[in-house]
């Protein structure tokens, strides 16, 4: 990596053609303009995708016979989420709620917005090498007249797109189990009405709503070590912390306890915490 710089294409550039790059992109088009012609943009491009490319992108890239050989690498990623923790994920889709549950139903957009969650869903399995099991919960019918709404499908639909995309990819990666490992289950709000309106009193909970915090980070003042001003320090609050991991999902009540005592066992053992607690007693 150490030739390689990471870039936004559609930004303005002068030409890096002694410099390779490691290229994030958004349009197969403006990339191949960057690399044609007499003098590409970069020497060489090293291309990732972070969801399925099309077949027909594929063979635009391949026809062009002078940006190919500039190519050192064209993959599909399977990134599309965010890993949040070692144990949870979204798909940070922004548009679900107004597009598959707004005051206008629009079967076309909800459908659409399915397929993206689905795909987006689909990566994370490819990128852990997992098949799973997909169950859903079916839509219930309680009278026979009623007709069925697209919200009614809406798990039917998700899993079902989930499977295409996970069949897709059990058919071109090596590395995917032939049977399932696992289980995807797909529900909808009503197996849970009540957590929405109730407030979470967890520590993970309470810091994010009484704390200025950035995502995971947490910036606080300390004293300075030469008497001047305080100084800002940042906290990032993510599984690499043992503290953050034993006490986020604890009630915010438990976790106070266990923060007191792990600070008066931290003051007693430490001479520089006992003096800077006794100046501050004072």
């Amino acid at each position: 990596m150490g030739e390689m710089i990471k870039c936004q294409v559609p930004e303005e550039f002068s030409s890096l053609f002694t410099t390779k790059a490691l290229c994030l992109i958004s349009s197969v088009i403006m990339f191949l303009s960057d690399m044609s012609g007499r003098t590409p943009l970069y020497k060489k491009a090293f291309v990732f995708f972070s969801s399925p490319i099309s077949r027909e992108l594929v063979n635009l890239v391949k026809r062009d016979a002078l940006v190919l050989p500039r190519i050192g690498a064209l993959r599909e990623m399977n990134l599309e989420y965010f890993a949040i923790d070692s144990q949870g994920f979204v798909t940070d889709d922004e548009r679900a709620l107004e597009e598959l549950f707004g005051d206008e139903e629009n079967s076309r957009r909800g459908d659409a917005c399915l397929n993206v969650m689905a795909t987006r869903i689909a990566t994370v399995f490819a990128s852990l090498r997992e098949l799973p099991f997909v169950r859903y919960r079916a839509a219930k019918f309680l009278d026979p007249t009623t007709a069925t709404t697209f919200r009614d499908l809406i798990p039917t639909k998700l899993a079902a797109a989930v499977w295409n995309c996970l069949l897709k990819y059990k058919e071109t990666f090596p590395n995917l189990p032939t049977t399932e490992t696992c289980e995807l289950l797909i529900l909808d709000r009503s197996v849970d009405q009540i957590a929405p309106i109730i407030h979470e009193w967890t520590y993970d909970a309470m810091c994010h709503d009484l704390l200025n915090m950035e995502g995971n980070k947490y910036v606080h003042e300390v004293p300075s070590k030469t008497g001047g001003p305080p100084e800002k320090k940042e906290v990032l609050l993510e599984d690499h912390d043992p503290v953050w991991l034993e006490l986020r999902h604890a009630h915010i009540a438990d976790a106070s306890e266990r923060l007191h005592e792990k600070m008066t066992n931290f003051i007693s053992k430490n001479k520089a915490a006992q003096i800077q607690h006794g100046s501050r007693s004072v």
